[in-house]
C-alpha cells in the first residue's frame, strides 16, 4: 500500500471515529481536566452584546487550555483547531487561516480593536504579539464578525489581555511563566503584575524569547532563529459606572527569513491605547463602550553586511465606539441591539531597492449595527455595515532610478455587510445554528498598487490599479449535541462564493532580477470563487475501570476539509490546507495529573494551482504531561509536551510554494514549561 492510499485510509478511519465519538483535542479537553472553572460560560467579547449564549458561531482558549496551546506565533497556537490553519511562513511568521481564508480576509484584534501592523502585506511579517502574554484568544465568525468590516469575511481572531483594566484587582496578583526546549530551543518566559484598588487599577507585562535555527528531520531550517522582546504598562480609573484606562506597549522581533540565508528583520511596534466604558442600567443607553489607539510599526530587512535593503513603516490610528440600547419588549421576546461607528487611518511606506509598494494613505470610516431577537427556544441576530473607504498611493519618487508606481493616483470603495444568523434549540441537547451573509471588501494598497520583486517570496508582484470591490456570499450550518459524562458531538457544513475574489496567482511568466535568477511572476486579480467545507468535533468519556483507579479516560477527535476552487477555469485556489484529521486520548485523575495521547493525520494536498504542486500527507504524534501544584502556597502548572515523536518529516500545504520545500513543520522535539500563578 503506498503512502497516499494509507493517508487516506487513515482519514477515513479518523472521520468515521470523529463521527461516533471523536473530540477536541488535548488542549480543549485539558481545560475540563486541569482547570474545571473554564467550563463556565465565558463572555466572547468580539461579540459587541457580549451574550454568554451567542448564536454566532466561535471558539475560544483560556485559562489551562490555551497555556498549553501556546505556541511561538499566533497562527501556530491556533492551527488545527476546527477549520483554523496557519500560513506557516517558517516557525516566525504565522498568520491564522480561517476555512481556508488569510491575510486581509482574517481580522486580527487586539482586545477588540485594530492591531495595525504589516503582518498581511508579506507572509514573512511576523504578527507583532507574544501569545506568552494573552490571557484569551477567540475566533468569531457570524453577524458579528462582520460588523469589523470586509476584511472579517473570514472570521475575527481577538487576543485579550489585561494591559487596560476593567475591574478592581484583589491585591496584587499576576502570574510568571518559563518555557524551555522545543524544536527551536527555545527560551521563552513572561511576567504579569496587577494591582489596585477599588477605584482605580493598573497592569504591568515583560516577556522574552530566544530561539535558534528551528530542528527538522535531517537538519535545521536555515535562518530561523529570534530574537524578541516586550513590555506594557497600563492603568484604569474606576467607577462606579464603568472605567476609563490607557496602556503603552512595545515589542520588538528580531528574526531571520528563511527563503534568504543572509537576510534579518528588525521589527518594532509601539502602540498607545484607550479605552473606557459608561454603564446607566436604566437609561436608554445602558451601555456605551469606547476605544482608541496609536500604532507606530517599523521593520528593517537588513542584509548579511549590515545594510538595510528595504524599511518598512506604517502609522496609523483606529477609533471605535458602541452604543448598546435598552432592551425593546416585543410580543413574544426581547430585542436587544447596539450601534456603533468605527475610523481608520494609516500611512505605509516601503524605501529601499526592494520596495514592491509606492508609499500610501489609507482611510476608512464606517457605522455597524447588530440586532438580537430572542423568543423562547429561538434566537436570530442580524448584522449591518456601511463603510467609506479611499486609498491613495503618492507613485515614484521624485529622480527615481527605476519608476514603476506611476504617477500618484487614488481610488475610493463604498461597501457594505449584511449578515444574518440564528439559532433553534431542538431539545435540552440538541441545537441548530445558521448563519448567511452578504460582504464586500475594498481591495488593500499592495492588491492595487505592487509592482516590484518580493523577495521574501522569490516572486515578482504586481497588484491592478482597476480592481473593485471583492464581494461573498456565504452560507453556515450547524448542529451541535451535549450530552452527560463530557460527551459533545459539532457539525458545521459551509460554503462562500466570491464574484471577485482577489488572488495572488502565478502568470507562468517570468523575471530575471539584478543577480541574473529567474522569478515566477504573480499578479493579483479578481476571480469568480467557491469555497465549501465541513468540519466534525466530538468526545466521549469512556467507562470508568476498576484497574484504573480514579483515572478517568476521553476518546476524541476531530475531521475538517475545505475545498475552494476558481469557478470560471475550475481551477483549485492556492494554498488550502489538505483534509484534516485528530485523533486523542486523555486521561485525569481529577484533580492533581492529566496526560493526552494526540495522533494528527493531514492528507495529501493536491489539489492545487497547474503553477503549484502537490503537499504529500504525513502523521504527527504528540504526547503531553500536566500537573497542577502548590509552589509557596501559589497555584502552578507543570507541563511537558513531546511533540512529533516518529520524527516525521511533513510540510505545510498552506505555506508559499516558494517557501514549502525550505522550511517542514518540526521535528522531534520536547519543551517543559511552568507557569506560576499569584
Amino acid at each position: 500500500m503506498n503512502t497516499t492510499t494509507t493517508i487516506k485510509t487513515r482519514l477515513a478511519l479518523a472521520a468515521a471515529l470523529a463521527c461516533l465519538s471523536a473530540g477536541n483535542g488535548w488542549a480543549q479537553q485539558q481545560a475540563m481536566t486541569a482547570a474545571p472553572e473554564q467550563l463556565q460560560p465565558v463572555l466572547v467579547t468580539g461579540n459587541p452584546l457580549r451574550d454568554k449564549e451567542s448564536t454566532q458561531p466561535s471558539l475560544q482558549l483560556s485559562g489551562d487550555a490555551l497555556t498549553l496551546r501556546r505556541a511561538a506565533t499566533l497562527g501556530e497556537s491556533l492551527d488545527g483547531l476546527p477549520g483554523v490553519a496557519a500560513t506557516y511562513f517558517g516557525p516566525n511568521a504565522n498568520r491564522p487561516v480561517l476555512r481556508g481564508l488569510d491575510g486581509d480576509r482574517v481580522r486580527l484584534l487586539s482586545n477588540s480593536g485594530a492591531s495595525i501592523d504589516a503582518s498581511s502585506l508579506s507572509y514573512d511579517h511576523a504578527v507583532p504579539v507574544n501569545p506568552l502574554v494573552v490571557d484569551r484568544i477567540e475566533v468569531l465568525r457570524g453577524a458579528s464578525a462582520l460588523l469589523y468590516g470586509g476584511s472579517a469575511v473570514g472570521g475575527v481572531v481577538n487576543t485579550l489581555d489585561k494591559r487596560i483594566p476593567r475591574a478592581a484587582a484583589r491585591g496584587l496578583c499576576g502570574a510568571a511563566e518559563l518555557r524551555l526546549g522545543g524544536a527551536a530551543n527555545e527560551r521563552n518566559g513572561a511576567l504579569t503584575l496587577d494591582g489596585g484598588n477599588q477605584a482605580w487599577a493598573w497592569h504591568a507585562d515583560l516577556s522574552g524569547r530566544k530561539a535558534d535555527d528551528q530542528r527538522v528531520p535531517g537538519g535545521r531550517v536555515r535562518n530561523s532563529a529570534s530574537d524578541s522582546h516586550g513590555g506594557a504598562i497600563g492603568a484604569s480609573a474606576l467607577f462606579s459606572q464603568g472605567y476609563a484606562g490607557v496602556s503603552l506597549e512595545d515589542y520588538r522581533n528580531d528574526y531571520g527569513v528563511t527563503v534568504e540565508p543572509d537576510v534579518t528583520i528588525k521589527m518594532q511596534r509601539q502602540r498607545l491605547a484607550t479605552a473606557g466604558e459608561w454603564r446607566d442600567a436604566g437609561g436608554p443607553l445602558p451601555r456605551i463602550q469606547w476605544q482608541a489607539s496609536r500604532s507606530i510599526y517599523e521593520h528593517k530587512e537588513v542584509e548579511g553586511s549590515g545594510e538595510v535593503g528595504t524599511l518598512f513603516r506604517s502609522r496609523g490610528n483606529d477609533l471605535r465606539v458602541e452604543a448598546e440600547h435598552a432592551p425593546i419588549g416585543l410580543s413574544h421576546g426581547d430585542l436587544r441591539g447596539v450601534v456603533g461607528l468605527q475610523w481608520e487611518r494609516s500611512d505605509f511606506s516601503a524605501l529601499g531597492e526592494e520596495a514592491l509598494v509606492p508609499a500610501t494613505r489609507s482611510r476608512s470610516g464606517a457605522l455597524f449595527l447588530l440586532e438580537q431577537y430572542r423568543s423562547g427556544r429561538l434566537s436570530l441576530s442580524a448584522g449591518a455595515r456601511k463603510e467609506s473607504v479611499r486609498i491613495d498611493s503618492s507613485g515614484d519618487l521624485p529622480g527615481a532610478e527605476e519608476p514603476r508606481f506611476g504617477a500618484a493616483e487614488g481610488r475610493r470603495f463604498a461597501p457594505r455587510s449584511l449578515s444574518l444568523s440564528g439559532g433553534y434549540q431542538l431539545s435540552p441537547a440538541w441545537s441548530l445554528q445558521a448563519n448567511l451573509s452578504d460582504t464586500q471588501r475594498a481591495p488593500m494598497f499592495y492588491e492595487l498598487y505592487a509592482n516590484g520583486v518580493h523577495v521574501a517570496t522569490g516572486a515578482y508582484e504586481r497588484g491592478d490599479p482597476a480592481l473593485g470591490l471583492e464581494r461573498a456570499r456565504g452560507v453556515d450550518l450547524g448542529l451541535r449535541w451535549q450530552g452527560a459524562d463530557r460527551r459533545l458531538l459539532r457539525l458545521n457544513v459551509y460554503q462562500t462564493r466570491f464574484r471577485n475574489y482577489i488572488a495572488l496567482d502565478a502568470t507562468g511568466a517570468s523575471f530575471e532580477n539584478e543577480e541574473g535568477e529567474s522569478l515566477p511572476e504573480y499578479r493579483y486579480r479578481g476571480v469568480p470563487a467557491r469555497l465549501s467545507g465541513l468540519e466534525i468535533e466530538a468526545r466521549t468519556g469512556l467507562p470508568q475501570m476498576d484497574w484504573a483507579g480514579p483515572w478517568r479516560f476521553t476518546l476524541g477527535g476531530q475531521f475538517d476539509v475545505v475545498r475552494g476552487s476558481n469557478r470560471a477555469t475550475g481551477e483549485a485556489l492556492p494554498r488550502l490546507a489538505p483534509q484534516r484529521a485528530t485523533l486523542s486520548l486523555t486521561a485525569d485523575d481529577g484533580g492533581l495529573w492529566s496526560a493526552s495521547l494526540e495522533l494528527r493525520l493531514a492528507a495529501r494536498q493536491d489539489r492545487v494551482p497547474a503553477l503549484d504542486k502537490p503537499t504529500p500527507g504525513y502523521g504527527l504524534v504528540r504526547v503531553g504531561l500536566a500537573r497542577q501544584l502548590k509552589l509557596g502556597g501559589h497555584d502552578a502548572l507543570w507541563y511537558l509536551k513531546l511533540d512529533n515523536l516518529g520524527n516525521t518529516k511533513a510540510y505545510s500545504a498552506t505555506s508559499m510554494a516558494t517557501l514549502r520545500d525550505l522550511a517542514p513543520l518540526p521535528g522531534r522535539s520536547a519543551l517543559m514549561g511552568l507557569q506560576l500563578r499569584f
